[in-house]
């Protein structure tokens, strides 16, 4: 007689797991939250004070950084990486989070990787202010190899309606300020893999001599909406953009309209050194560069002339370094970076 678990699904493995992660799910939890650990679901109330609540949903996942991390050994940066991906979104229409579920598939659960994992993705969820209400996990044997994995999420959060950041009140002159990124976040990594060795992930990144090239290339993702939420409450913010895949030519003028472009001068800021070690190890172009990678900005905001000083320091307060990078001008909601080809969205 055949059984699931000769068939590769282990749910005696899968209900360990569950009571394993609990500490670290409810560790999110506030008295907001509805339901109970391991039902079918669970909620969370509307903070008090909203008039019109709207709520906003984002997914996304972590991508193919995660086989960077599973050949370097280095889990615990991805659930940071997942949840920036989704809440960052987020915070560039001006929700504030409130809640997360994650959904993470593999050939053959692992527990102690499998709880790594949640535990790195309960931790992102403190840091960005949300519960993570719950979540799945799927054995999906024959289809993907015992060590392989993948992850994924949803993010809920809420905004006041009217109060939405949806560039509509950018004008010409308006400041462009670029929150600087470490690193590569979770963006480019099909590009990566292929111009690195990823059996020498342990050998020392070049320029970078105290750590390998494993842990610079999955260096955990900035979650920025904290700080974002904090300038927003400014009152000085005109737009915002999440400068996720695609790059700065792909994301910075999403929320322009109007005959209205981005001007950008990338001699504002300098890229980290990840950068330029990619680019020269992978022979690779400015242009695709900044078209594949945050060339060290992970945050774009919008602001009328004179505000970057209390931006800037409402941003330093949440430890993220910011600068002056562009300008609004007069376009069909073109990104212009000086020294490359113009892209319109």
């Amino acid at each position: 007689m055949s059984t699931y678990r000769q068939a590769g699904v282990d749910i005696e493995a899968g209900d360990r797991l569950v009571k394993a992660i609990a500490s670290d799910v409810t560790s999110t939890w506030t008295d907001s939250v509805v339901g109970g650990f391991g039902g079918f679901a669970a909620g969370i109330e509307i903070p008090p004070g909203y008039r019109r609540p709207v709520l906003m949903m984002s997914t996304d996942g972590v991508g193919t950084k995660i086989e960077v991390a599973r050949r370097a050994r280095i889990m615990d940066g991805l659930g940071h990486d997942l949840v920036a991906m989704c809440v960052d979104d987020l915070a560039a229409v001006g929700a504030k989070p409130l809640a997360f579920t994650d959904y993470l598939a593999t050939g053959r659960i692992d527990p102690t990787r499998d709880e790594r994992l949640v535990g790195s993705i309960a931790r992102a969820c403190q840091i960005a202010g949300c519960a993570l209400l719950g979540g799945e996990t799927a054995e999906h044997p024959g289809v993907m190899a015992p060590e392989h994995f993948d992850l994924a999420g949803a993010a809920l959060g809420i905004v006041e309606r009217g109060e939405e950041i949806d560039g509509s009140s950018i004008e010409l002159g308006d400041v462009i300020i670029g929150v600087a990124s470490p690193n590569l976040r979770s963006n480019g990594f099909s590009l990566i893999r292929s111009i690195f060795d990823l059996g020498n992930l342990s050998d020392p990144f070049p320029g970078e001599p105290t750590r390998t090239t494993g842990e610079v290339l999955t260096e955990p993702s900035v979650i920025y909406a904290p700080s974002i939420q904090a300038v927003i409450t400014t009152g000085h913010v005109t737009g915002l953009a999440h400068i996720s895949g695609g790059g700065l030519p792909g994301n910075a003028g999403r929320p322009l309209s109007g005959g209205l472009s981005a001007h950008i001068d990338p001699s504002s800021w300098r890229p980290p050194n990840v950068f330029a070690v990619v680019q020269a190890t992978g022979g690779i172009s400015t242009a695709e560069m900044f078209a594949t990678f945050n060339m060290g900005i992970g945050f774009v905001v919008y602001a009328r002339p004179g505000a970057y000083p209390e931006i800037s320091a409402t941003l330093l307060d949440h430890s993220h370094p910011s600068f002056v990078i562009g300008e609004v001008t007069r376009g069909h909601s073109v990104v212009a970076i000086d020294g490359m080809p113009t892209e319109s969205v």
